[in-house]
């Protein structure tokens, strides 16, 4: 067994090593939020509202992964969370399986605060939640998958991951739900070992 010291998650990446989907989300947050900042009634027409969305406009379900209830600040936060994890879940799941994570969490936050946790609110960190999860279970499986041993602080906080997540649901927030959704499918999604190279001698 491979004990991961310096770059934990480098032995886990199968994936692409540039991260081009992050970046292509990234951008486009980026410029919802900034239009969202210069026009700012357009918050009222994507955001996440029970009342709207109970009178058919589903839509709010999408336009809320993209635009932000904390405004700039939350768009400042929200991008950081997501060119950090957002580049290490690419680099080990991949892209199909990222698009899956990032997206299937991010609406299942939305929903589930429409119809219990948050009625009215936007944001895409939900989705990164998701990819937290996702990791988390890629962390804690490591070694039995992949022979790959992280570092022990790195199990921990990857166990504390869907604790945290449980809490946070009780605590009545909306994050813990499509972390918890995250740690599910990464399970389910979780990707083989890269085969590793055959040298032969001549």
């Amino acid at each position: 067994m491979t004990t991961a010291t310096r770059t934990p998650l480098t032995a886990l990446a199968v994936g692409p090593t540039r991260p081009l989907l992050t970046a292509a989300v990234f951008l486009v947050t980026l410029a919802c939020g900034i239009a969202q900042l210069v026009y700012r009634p357009l918050y009222e027409h994507v955001v996440r509202d029970a009342s709207r969305i109970d009178h058919g406009q589903w839509y709010r379900l999408l336009t809320g992964m993209f635009f932000q209830d904390g405004w700039a600040s939350g768009l400042v936060s929200n991008l950081l969370l997501l060119a950090v994890f957002g580049t290490l879940a690419e680099r080990v799941f991949g892209r199909r399986r990222w698009l899956v994570l990032y997206f299937a969490c991010g609406w299942f936050g939305q929903f589930m605060s429409y119809i219990w946790l948050n009625p009215v609110g936007a944001g895409n960190s939900m989705c990164v939640a998701g990819l937290i999860g996702g990791l988390a279970t890629v962390i804690l499986l490591a070694p039995r998958r992949y022979g790959v041993l992280p570092p022990v602080q790195l199990r921990i906080t990857a166990l504390a991951v869907p604790v945290l997540a449980v809490v946070d649901t009780i605590l009545h927030d909306n994050h813990g739900l499509p972390c918890l959704l995250g740690v599910a499918l990464g399970f389910l999604l979780l990707p083989h070992r890269r085969d590793q190279p055959t040298t032969t001698s001549t």
